[in-house]
C-alpha cells in the first residue's frame, strides 16, 4: 500500500490554514505535517480551547486529508541551545519571555511537553522537531569541543530531553529528531552518541531529511541502513550542490538563491539526490510511516513546486517485492 504523502506546512504559515487544506487536495496530497507556528497550529490553543483540535482535523477531513504528524521545530530548538538573540524570532513570546537563558530553556521544555499533550489531543503519534545542541558551536568553531565537554553536552541533552521523551511514552507518541546541522545529531555518528546518551529508548528516534545528509558528504542510504528501527518520520526534499573553485560547503553569509552558495535545497528531483536508491532501501527496512514533502527552492514558484513534488514522490513510491 502507497505510504501517504504528506506536505509539511512551515513554508506556507502565512497562509490560511482552511485554504492551504483546499490547494493540497487539489495537488493531489493525503495529509498533513502541521506545524505548531503561525496560525496553523498554536499548542496552548489546543490546550486551553476545547473545540480547536477538532476543528483543525474538520477542516482536513472536509478535504479528504489526515493530520499525521506534528512538528515543533522551532521551540525545539531552544530546549538545549545556548540562547542569543536570534532564538527571540522563532520562539513564541510567551516563550522567549525576559530572555533569561536558563528560564528560555525552561519554557522551552513546558512549552514541549504541551506540544506532546497537543498531540495526543488531534491523535498524532509522531512529533518531529529539533532538540537544539549546547555542543553546535564546538564543532565548526574554534576552540573546539573537548571529550569532556562533548560527554557534558550530551548528558545536558539527555537530562532536558528526559522528562519530554517520558511524556511520549506516557501518550503513545515518538519524537522524531530531524538530523539536522545545529542539533545533537547532525550526522550518523553524533545520532548514534544521542541514542546512547538517551539509553536507547523507544519513543526517541530520527526524521530522515536527505538533504541535510547530502550537503555534508554522507551517504542518505547508509543513514537508513544503520537506523532502520529509528527511522520514525521521513522529508523529502533535494539539495544542489555547486561546487566551483569558489563556493563552499558552509555558506559564509549568503542567503538562499545567492550565487555564491555552494549548495541549495531544491525541489525533490531537481537536485543531486539518489530518490531511486532512497526509496529502495525504505522498501527494504520496510519503513510504512508517510513521505513529508518540506518544499524549499529557491528558484521556483511554491505552489507549482509543491503540486509537482507531490507528483514526483507518486511516481517513485513503488511497492517493494
Amino acid at each position: 500500500m502507497p505510504r501517504p504523502i504528506l506536505l509539511f506546512t512551515g513554508q506556507w504559515t502565512q497562509t490560511p490554514f482552511d485554504e492551504l487544506a483546499q490547494r493540497l487536495s487539489d495537488w493531489g496530497y493525503q495529509g498533513i505535517e502541521l506545524c505548531c507556528w503561525g496560525d496553523h497550529f498554536e499548542v496552548q490553543r489546543a490546550l486551553s480551547e476545547d473545540e480547536y483540535c477538532q476543528q483543525k482535523l474538520d477542516v482536513a477531513t472536509r478535504h479528504d486529508l489526515q493530520i499525521l504528524v506534528l512538528s515543533n521545530h522551532r521551540v525545539g530548538q531552544a530546549v538545549c541551545d545556548r540562547i542569543e538573540p536570534r532564538h527571540r524570532r522563532i520562539l513564541p513570546d510567551y516563550v522567549w519571555g525576559d530572555g533569561d537563558p536558563e528560564g528560555v530553556r525552561e519554557r522551552a521544555t513546558a512549552e514541549m511537553l504541551a506540544t506532546v499533550q497537543a498531540a495526543q489531543k488531534l491523535g498524532v503519534n509522531v512529533i518531529s522537531g529539533f532538540t537544539g545542541s549546547s555542543l553546535w558551536p564546538g564543532v565548526l568553531g574554534y576552540p573546539p569541543s573537548s571529550p569532556t565537554e562533548v560527554d557534558e553536552g550530551l548528558r545536558d541533552f539527555a537530562h532536558r530531553w528526559q522528562p519530554i521523551l517520558d511524556a511520549c511514552e506516557n501518550a503513545g507518541i515518538r519524537f522524531a529528531l530531524e538530523v539536522h546541522p545545529g542539533q545533537v545529531a547532525f550526522d550518523l555518528y553524533s545520532a548514534e552518541l544521542a541514542l546512547e546518551a538517551v539509553d536507547g529508548r523507544e519513543s526517541f528516534g530520527f526524521t530522515f531529511d536527505p538533504s541535510h545528509l547530502h550537503w555534508q558528504g554522507i551517504d542518505p542510504v547508509e543513514f537508513l541502513r544503520r537506523f532502520p528501527d529509528r527511522i520514525y518520520h521521513v522529508h523529502i526534499k533535494d539539495l544542489a550542490m555547486t561546487l566551483n573553485g569558489r563556493t563552499g560547503v558552509l555558506n559564509a553569509y549568503q542567503p538562499y538563491g545567492d550565487a555564491r552558495r555552494g549548495w541549495e535545497f531544491r525541489s525533490p528531483g531537481h537536485g543531486g539526490i539518489d530518490w531511486e536508491s532512497l526509496f529502495r532501501t525504505l522498501n527494504a527496512i520496510r519503513y510504512e510511516g508517510p513521505l513529508s514533502v518540506e518544499w524549499s527552492d529557491a528558484g521556483m514558484d511554491r505552489d507549482y513546486g509543491a503540486e509537482e513534488a507531490c507528483k514526483f514522490v507518486k511516481r517513485l513510491d513503488f511497492p517493494r517485492a
